[in-house]
């Protein structure tokens, strides 16, 4: 009977042991559940978008290599690597180096869009052997964003290009610097196959000179999320912050109304709570740092007068003064076809009160902060909606490309070139 008493004592301990003892799953951290974003990857659409650019290779090649990662540091050095290595090789695609991959037209910006997706839902759904901390997948997550939306590679010298993508001389001497924005596509669920002119023209205009009247601007560009909590975390601030005193110009990007560019003359600090890709809204104030010293307008000091005068492509380009606002005392809102009025609450920027117009806000803001209003140009340009070819609207049945898409989006690239070869010209004289 002792023995019996013994073995079992043993085989219980052991049985505690095992029931005390961290999983291997909760040693390595736990991996969390695809975004809303991320879960579109597995529709039809995005799946032909990244075989027909080649960029289906993406996301499985990073897969491999985080899974050879046997730290997190290794891991952080392959999100870094493989997040830079994503850009580049959208902004090669997109100005005609290398091999387009397939036959998606090469100034299409969705295989990049798609791809990331890929990349951040192997990081997001990872099970390392090693331990890995929430706040570590966190940072994984954080610096392959930033490097595949080009956010690390603002105004590097070794990478000049002519906007034919000949190489200039390596010395920028006298040189202007302008730095643009774009986005990713968004209202996925109303049409997954959309595409955002202005992520595209990021990726055709970076590292780029573009020739002006007062002589070469070398054009450094970045792509931005359109999620709310992204822009709350500061990650305009962050970006930017570092390089508006460093440029000649600045211009966000998004795209806008059917048919028209508008250069939006004010910026409103109010989020309307439209969805984002993520289907999460947020209706409040722009949540800024030192909120106490927070404006409720801002405005572009882009010289919008000569840029709307200027023939700069097929598209007719506005001043848009429009703004929606509660008059001081007030308590309903009311649209102002010319602008605020003084003592009034921000409802909506000429361009609107979605991520567009906060981008617009939060990039004059800063520019305002760091006391450039009067030395740096900068505001926000809205491209035309992008559309599709006559009997190719239907989402349901349309195909993912035609070619009025593509030369609509061509024809909107090339006039935001012109816009801003205008702006810097006028800005800089």
């Amino acid at each position: 009977m002792h023995s019996i008493r013994v073995r079992v004592g043993v085989l219980g301990m052991a049985l505690a042991a095992c029931l005390s003892a961290p999983s291997a799953a909760t040693a390595a951290g736990t991996a969390s559940a695809p975004t809303v974003e991320e879960q579109r990857l597995d529709r039809a659409v995005p799946r032909e978008i990244l075989a027909a650019s080649g960029f289906d290779t993406v996301a499985p090649r990073f897969a491999r290599l985080l899974a050879s990662a046997d730290s997190y540091a290794q891991a952080h050095r392959v999100a870094a690597r493989e997040g830079a290595a994503l850009w580049r090789r959208a902004v090669d695609r997109a100005q005609g180096r290398g091999p387009a991959g397939g036959e998606l037209s090469r100034d299409d910006d969705r295989p990049l869009y798609w791809a990331r997706l890929g990349m951040t839902r192997e990081v997001r759904t990872w099970e390392p052997e090693f331990t890995l901390s929430d706040a570590q997948r966190t940072a994984l997550l954080d610096v392959l964003e930033r490097t595949s939306r080009g956010q690390t590679d603002i105004l590097p010298h070794s990478r000049l290009r002519s906007s034919g993508g000949t190489p200039v001389p390596h010395a920028d001497k006298g040189l202007k610097r302008v730095l643009v924005t774009g986005f990713d596509p968004f209202t996925l669920d109303r049409d997954i196959r959309i595409s955002n002119p202005s992520g595209a023209t990021a990726l055709a205009l970076d590292g780029t000179v573009i020739q002006t009247p007062e002589g070469p601007a070398r054009v450094e560009t970045a792509v931005f999320p359109v999620r709310w909590r992204d822009f709350a975390e500061g990650t305009v601030e962050r970006t930017l912050r570092p390089y508006l005193r460093h440029v000649d110009l600045f211009a966000t990007v998004s795209q806008g109304r059917v048919g028209r560019f508008d250069v939006e003359r004010t910026n409103g600090a109010w989020r309307g709570g439209f969805p984002d890709n993520d289907n999460a809204s947020r209706t409040e104030t722009i949540p800024v740092a030192d909120p106490a010293t927070q404006p409720q307008w801002t405005t572009t000091t882009l010289p919008y007068q000569e840029i709307v005068a200027a023939d700069t492509g097929r598209f007719p380009v506005y001043d848009n003064t429009s703004v929606t606002e509660i008059p001081a005392g007030g308590t309903e809102s009311v649209v102002r076809p010319d602008g605020p009025t003084p003592g009034s609450t921000a409802r909506a920027g000429g361009g609107g009160n979605y991520l567009s117009n906060e981008i617009a806000y939060r990039a004059t803001l800063l520019r305002d902060r760091l006391g450039l209003h009067d030395v740096l140009p900068g505001g926000h340009v809205h491209t035309p909606v992008l559309q599709f070819g006559a009997g190719n609207t239907d989402p349901a049945t349309g195909t993912v490309t035609d070619p009025e898409f593509v030369r609509n989006r061509l024809d909107i690239i090339a006039q935001v070139r012109a816009i801003v070869t205008v702006a810097v010209g006028e800005a800089v004289s």
